[in-house]
């Protein structure tokens, strides 16, 4: 090639930085804006793309890296995750891993506090299903109602601060019939 042009351009087109300009689901591409271009539809880099996958696409004004072998940015891969001024970082030291949803959803693991957090957004759910079943090691402080379905078994005291109803029965608050007195035994709670 004697084309000095062309050889500058292809050069200066093999590694570009730019900002995601559009998103499409099916088949996955985005459009990158790199200076005063936008690209055609290229594909974006995922962690795991074989047997295991990961679906994680890009959002619009994303900082990116175009990868274009050949210096020919329509044969471009791009490669998302750089934060940037406009879209900062959602952490500041070592040992945190997060994971901040557009919905205010946070996810993250404190690898120096060996903590676990999971704080949803408003009004979200969580539903975890496991038919080989679950086990938790550990006590268990839970706020709020409980509901279950099925029977349980507890091996322990079972301590409760108020009452116990069973088929509309109070435990404390509940009359026996045919009450006499001396060594006879009360009827059952009416």
């Amino acid at each position: 090639m004697n084309d000095l042009a062309a050889l500058s351009r292809m050069l200066e087109n093999l590694i570009r930085y730019g900002t995601i300009a559009a998103v499409q689901m099916a088949p996955p591409r985005v459009q990158v804006k790199t200076g005063k271009l936008t690209t055609t539809w290229l594909p974006w880099l995922a962690l795991r793309a074989g047997t295991d996958r990961e679906w994680d696409p890009p959002t619009v004004d994303e900082q990116v890296i175009l990868f274009s072998p050949s210096g020919q940015l329509a044969n471009g891969i791009v490669v998302t995750g750089l934060f940037s001024d406009h879209i900062p970082a959602n952490g500041n030291r070592t040992g945190l891993h997060r994971r901040t949803y557009a919905d205010g959803t946070v996810i993250e693991y404190d690898s120096v506090a060996h903590h676990l957090k999971a704080t949803l957004a408003e009004g979200g759910t969580t539903n975890l299903v496991s038919k080989g079943g679950i086990t938790i090691v550990g006590p268990i402080t839970h706020q709020g109602d409980y509901t279950q379905t099925g029977n349980q078994s507890i091996t322990g005291t079972v301590t409760v601060l108020k009452d116990v109803i069973a088929a509309g029965i109070s435990l404390i608050n509940h009359p026996h019939g045919g009450v006499k007195q001396g060594d006879d035994q009360s009827g059952k709670p009416l």
